[in-house]
């Protein structure tokens, strides 16, 4: 099981999706993404791969992947995020519609 850590940006915009009643049927998705990032990465809903137009804030060698919050959607959500900083740790980098 991994902690999640949310990136000052990815926690703005979470915070700001769930103030707005229009998207809470969204921000169940999130959760429901952000519950299967923690229990396993590479869950297949998730469809995780790795996201290279993005640098790894906590460590550049290191990969950033793509999950999925949304899918067949119009400017379905993603989730960015890295492993680390520490063992057993998931930084989320942003949550985002779709670029």
């Amino acid at each position: 099981m991994f902690e999640i850590i949310l990136a000052a940006r990815a926690q703005k915009t979470f915070e700001e999706l769930q103030a707005t009643p229009r998207y809470d049927g969204l921000v169940k998705q999130i959760r429901k993404s952000l519950a299967y990032l923690q229990t396993n990465p590479k869950h297949p809903s998730l469809q995780t791969h790795p996201y290279s137009s993005i640098e790894n804030p906590l460590n550049p060698k290191e990969k950033v992947f793509e999950a999925y919050a949304q899918n067949k959607t119009p400017a379905a959500y993603r989730i960015f995020w890295c492993y680390g900083p520490e063992k057993k740790q998931i930084t989320i980098i942003a949550i985002t519609p779709h670029p």
